[in-house]
């Protein structure tokens, strides 16, 4: 068992400084300053996208698959870079999306209101969404928003699964980072990755989890991790980091569930990465 552990981390150390190199030579990173003038409202978007990639896809050879990246509450869209070349690595184009604005009310719990009553904060980020995707058609024509991957952290993860669950014909993957209001889609056309904290001060609202027959069901992917809440972002360790992106990778590769430790046999869906010690 130790040397698994060991190899692992071998891969995992691999694999993060593949993405590094990735980042800083093949993978361009723009921000778009962008403004919806029917709201008045400025949308700030990361993009990123691998160059090689970009360049098959302008001459007609490649249809790039795309990634819409939503912020955790207080969290900047500018800092999932460990995510967004994962899927840039891949041949995505990536759009991470700046839900907040200072000047918008600050995210409040109504225990008894539907999602906590953010039902507000989820529909004005959905608006986000579907203006970005207008403006990166005109930027990126040669991609594919037919079958968007949705990706989220904390609040943002919730966004994807609503979005995802307003709009299940344009979603093909989701991916969240311990979303706690929102409860996932139950729908067999998509594939749900979703990585879960062990942080006591972030607790999932219940009945926002699928039941182990359910997930079953619907072929969705629980990782239970030991991480904190915000170490899913590029605020945590490089070995969190590089867990993560190891079992996104996997993922993304079609490949089930993770296998960053043994599955349990009598649980075969609910994955928990292997013990530390972790930073």
């Amino acid at each position: 068992m130790k040397r698994a552990f060991a190899v692992l981390a071998c891969v995992c150390l691999l694999a993060g400084g593949l993405y590094a190199a990735a980042s800083k030579w093949a993978i361009r990173h723009e921000t778009l300053n962008l403004f919806d003038p029917v709201r008045q409202r400025p949308v700030s978007v990361d993009v990123a996208v691998r160059r090689d990639y970009e360049r098959k896809a302008d001459d007609g050879y490649w249809k790039l698959p795309v990634a819409i990246i939503s912020n955790g509450n207080t969290v900047k869209n500018t800092e999932y870079s460990f995510l967004e070349n994962v899927f840039a690595a891949r041949g995505y184009l990536v759009a991470s999306i700046e839900q907040d604005l200072p000047s918008d009310p600050p995210l409040m719990t109504r225990v008894g209101l539907p999602y906590v009553g953010r039902i507000g904060v989820y529909e004005r980020s959905e608006a986000n969404i579907l203006f970005v995707l207008g403006q990166l058609k005109k930027i990126q024509p040669h991609a594919n928003y037919d079958h968007l991957t949705m990706v989220g952290h904390s609040n943002g993860g919730d966004v994807a699964m609503y979005f995802a669950k307003e709009h299940p014909q344009m979603v093909s993957k989701i991916i969240t980072l311990d979303n706690l209001r929102v409860p996932f889609v139950l729908n067999k056309k998509m594939k749900i990755l979703s990585f879960r904290s062990s942080d006591p001060h972030f607790k999932t609202d219940p009945g926002v989890l699928p039941t182990p027959e359910q997930a079953k069901l619907d072929g969705i992917d629980i990782v239970k991790t030991p991480f904190q809440h915000t170490w899913l972002s590029d605020r945590g360790p490089e070995e969190a980091k590089e867990k993560i992106q190891a079992t996104l990778d996997k993922f993304l590769g079609k490949t089930a569930t993770s296998d960053l430790s043994p599955v349990a046999t009598d649980n075969p869906l609910i994955a928990k990465m292997g013990p530390g010690p972790y930073p």
